[in-house]
Formats: C-alpha cells, sequence, structure tokens
C-alpha cells in the first residue's frame, strides 16, 4: 500500500495554456467516514476505485489503494455514492520537476479552481 502526501491551494491567474494533459472525471463517495473514504471515480472512460484511510498524527499523509475497475461497474457504484457527487476537469501543469494538478469545478463547485500537489511513497518493505 502506498502512501499519499497531498497538498491543495485555490488557484488565480492563467493555467489551461500551460496543462500538457486534461481529463473530465465525475468522482462520488461511497463512504466519507471520518478517517476512511471509499471513492469511485470515472475518469477519460475508465473507472476506478480507491479507498483512502485516516490521516497520520500530523495530518500530513495517509495511505491510499486504487484499482481501476470495469466502466460499467463504476456507473453502478456511482448510484450507492452519497450526495454531492463531484464533477471535474483535470489539467497536468509542470512546473520544474513537479507536476500539479489543477481542478476546475462544475455544478455545485461552480467557479472553484484548486490546485495540489501529490507525492506517493512505497511501503518500506516494497521491492522495486
Amino acid at each position: 500500500m502506498s502512501q499519499e502526501i497531498e497538498r491543495k491551494f485555490l488557484v488565480t491567474g492563467e493555467y489551461k495554456s500551460r496543462a500538457y494533459e486534461q481529463s473530465r472525471i465525475v468522482q462520488g463517495y461511497i463512504s466519507s467516514a471520518r478517517g476512511r473514504t471509499v471513492r469511485v471515480r470515472i475518469r477519460n472512460g475508465k473507472g476506478y476505485l480507491t479507498i483512502k484511510g485516516a490521516s497520520d498524527a500530523s495530518g500530513l499523509s495517509r495511505y491510499e489503494w486504487e484499482k481501476e475497475i470495469p466502466l460499467n461497474e463504476a456507473e453502478e457504484l456511482m448510484k450507492l455514492c452519497e450526495p454531492g457527487v463531484i464533477d471535474k476537469t483535470r489539467y497536468l501543469v509542470r512546473s520544474g520537476r513537479h507536476t500539479f494538478e489543477v481542478d476546475e469545478f462544475y455544478g455545485e463547485n461552480e467557479g472553484l479552481v484548486a490546485v495540489s500537489y501529490t507525492h506517493l511513497t512505497l511501503p518500506t518493505n516494497s521491492l522495486v
């Protein structure tokens, strides 16, 4: 299982012209209980199921597991999601050695633009 370290910030200014890739994402949460979330996502015609654990004591990282699932299964799982399905376009923007994910939201979150930088680390006992 990998560990996710993620930071999010609000965005102002132009970013779309700097993006080298973009994708439409629709996602919902089957469970958003404190300390654990189960998310289903449809991105570029593919389905994904993600389980995220509780944040560590510092609140800076948490465990994450993700698996690609058939699109039709993701569509069925979306029907089980809590209210508030998220619709957004994600733009990937490089800056130096880093890639930032800029999300432009629609629907209930129309007008919100946020950037995140995620660093995934492998468990110390995994083989590379």
